[in-house]
């Protein structure tokens, strides 16, 4: 047990292993729902094995170095490449929550599937070669804030869904476009949309917050504001949400209030039934 901790004294969250590794699942032996475990089924068996391009470790950093004899598991998830350089800074900024993105694998084109969860105990983890996650700081904790938003989304109501889908549609399609609106959009650190008095009651007001990075102030003339006028517009009031408002800012100018009482919109969910 000694040597298993001493290799994993150095092993942080977020820290990964690359190359051929396999993802390990469990499925109803009559009813699978992935290839993988369509191409086993029927043999007796009710565990699919995937290749993946290596993992990444969830397990925060206090338990990984934890004794082995009191804390023997950890979780890690596959990485996965993803084929877009505009979809990977999508990723980084928050916008996919299924993906957490490392900076250590950036270069790589590799995030991790927070989708795929497996627990390997710790003897396993420390026959890898370390790769590291991140170098800084802050790095350290972009990670821990997509880990925890992953577990934390909102689940926003389905009318604000129906609500809402003419703007999420146009992010969407806008997004990763050579174009103003589409590098505005790139700018954006996060979306948050606060409920007053709150989303269970009969009469709402909706306040969109467009959080922009702090830097950039328009886009080949296209101002901040004539941007938000027009993602507004494809919310109209009705129904329950009696009004729609909105403005364009930074973490500087948000209050903390306005912060913890307001939930981050994800451009690739709105209802819960996408979740």
């Amino acid at each position: 047990m000694e040597a298993v901790d001493k290799a994993l004294s150095e092993w942080r969250q977020g820290d990964c292993v690359v190359g051929e590794q396999w993802f390990l699942c469990r499925f109803k032996s009559d009813l699978p729902l992935t290839d993988d475990s369509r191409e086993v089924a029927g043999e007796g068996v009710d565990l699919a094995e995937s290749a993946v391009r290596g993992f990444a470790v969830l397990t925060q950093t206090c338990d990984i170095v934890r004794s082995c004899g009191k804390r023997p598991y950890v979780e890690v998830a596959p990485l996965v490449e993803i084929d877009s350089k505009q979809k990977l800074r999508g990723i980084q900024r928050g916008h996919m929550p299924r993906f957490g993105y490392i900076p250590g694998v950036a270069d790589m084109s590799l995030v991790a599937d927070l989708d795929r969860v497996m627990t390997a105990e710790k003897w396993v983890v420390a026959s890898w070669e370390r790769t590291p996650g991140w170098e800084r700081d802050d790095e350290a904790r972009h990670i821990a804030r997509a880990l925890a938003r992953k577990r934390t989304r909102f689940a926003f109501p389905d009318d604000f869904g129906r609500l809402a889908q003419g703007l999420h549609q146009r992010l969407q399609d806008k997004h990763d476009k050579n174009s103003p609106e589409g590098s505005a959009l790139r700018a954006l650190r996060e979306i948050r949309v606060r409920a007053v008095p709150s989303w269970e009651a009969d009469k709402i007001e909706i306040t969109f917050w467009f959080i922009r990075n702090e830097d950039q102030w328009d886009f080949d003339g296209q101002s901040w504001h004539s941007l938000l006028d027009r993602w507004l517009d494809l919310v109209p009031a009705s129904g329950r949400f009696v009004r729609v408002d909105g403005s364009v800012t930074t973490l500087s100018d948000l209050t903390a209030k306005d912060y913890v009482e307001s939930d981050p919109l994800d451009l690739d969910h709105l209802s819960t039934r996408d979740r």
